[in-house]
């Protein structure tokens, strides 16, 4: 054989094993995910019924919108128990306006003194009843909305009389509350209410420029992602439907342009948002997801069967939200779920309360 040969033959036989190298480190990481996601999965549902309603209720309503099981409908019916009853307490303020101006009082005083808190706090000193309004009636009005229930048309009156436009545009209000708000937007949307998407899109870039991401602090970067990953999860009425990526292509190509700075400084809450953002919008083969499942799971904690807080938290319930995510990433399905709608499953209709109303469909028009 030839010298010619010889090398060609050989260059061959490297190239077939760097493949097969390739191959089977892809399928050791890919393993590797499987094992961490499913370890996520059993820490949680092995406790799932010890943790707060909201927590149950926001694992139980996600992983039935990524699987579609039954399973995980008695944590999602808790959540609607305890919001429909937290919905109709509040119908009894609605003419009140000194009662909604002392429980907005009481609920601006409840955010705390961390950075966050103190943002929102001095953000709401503007705009005191927004938060009774939209953290509160309009949340609770939109999660039932999503279970198909027909929403009581004093709190329908409520929220048609009360201008959410102000604070949505204020760049104080943004800077504090972004991923807040832009659900705000998309559920007054969703409830036919009013339409603020491009408003609000608008304002969120003249208070976060990108040509001034420089000057951002580590908060203020990720206050601005979790602003933008909620443009996406609220378009998708929270993973029960795929988004049009052209629509969104300006938060995709803003992630693409931070990925480095994404993969430093954000939370591990936030690089799972980020990749559930490129799978809503059907972008499963976007090279950055790759490095964002390889992030999450450099953290996981095997000890603990999750994926610890920013300063090493173990708590389930403080947790739930970040591993959640993770294992959705890491679990991505081809199809999404609607609902639940309870009234639509007669196995359930029984056990539903007694004082709500339900409508037949969840689409509205909305898709």
């Amino acid at each position: 054989m030839t010298k010619r040969y010889k090398s060609t033959a050989g260059q061959i036989c490297s190239t077939i094993w760097l493949l097969l190298i390739s191959y089977v480190t892809v399928a050791a990481e890919q393993a590797s995910h499987e094992h961490m996601a499913q370890r996520i999965k059993s820490t949680f549902e092995s406790q799932l019924f010890q943790l707060p309603p909201r927590i149950q209720g926001h694992y139980g309503i996600r992983l039935y919108r990524i699987s579609g099981q039954q399973q995980y409908l008695p944590a999602a019916l808790y959540d609607y128990y305890v919001v429909n009853d937290r919905m109709h307490a509040l119908r009894t303020q609605l003419n009140d306006a000194d009662a909604i101006a002392a429980y907005s009082q009481q609920l601006i005083a409840q955010l705390g003194d961390s950075t966050r808190g103190k943002a929102r706090r001095r953000a709401l000193a503007a705009h005191p009843s927004f938060i009774f309004y939209a953290d509160q009636l309009l949340r609770y009005a939109a999660r039932l909305h999503e279970f198909g229930v027909a929403i009581p048309e004093d709190v329908k009156l409520a929220l048609q009389n009360y201008d959410f436009g102000p604070a949505l545009t204020d760049p104080v209000m943004i800077r504090a509350w972004a991923a807040q708000l832009a659900n705000y937007v998309y559920w007054l949307r969703d409830l036919g209410i009013a339409d603020h998407r491009l408003t609000y899109k608008t304002a969120f870039l003249a208070a976060y420029p990108n040509s001034q991401d420089d000057s951002l602090t580590r908060w203020h970067f990720r206050n601005k992602l979790y602003g933008l990953t909620h443009f996406v999860f609220a378009a998708s009425q929270y993973y029960q439907q795929f988004v049009s990526a052209s629509e969104f292509e300006w938060i995709i190509d803003y992630f693409r342009a931070n990925q480095q700075r994404i993969l430093k400084q954000a939370s591990e809450d936030i690089k799972a948002e980020v990749g559930l953002v490129f799978l809503l919008c059907q972008q499963n083969s976007e090279p950055m997801l790759a490095l964002l499942k390889q992030s999450l799971a450099s953290s996981f904690d095997q000890q603990a069967g999750m994926i610890p807080s920013v300063n090493g938290r173990v708590d389930l319930a403080t947790g739930e939200h970040r591993n959640v995510l993770a294992y959705m990433l890491f679990n991505w399905p081809p199809r999404l779920h609607r609902g639940p709608i309870f009234n639509d499953m007669a196995e359930l209709k029984p056990y539903l309360p007694a004082y709500t109303q339900h409508s037949r469909s969840l689409n509205d028009g909305h898709q």
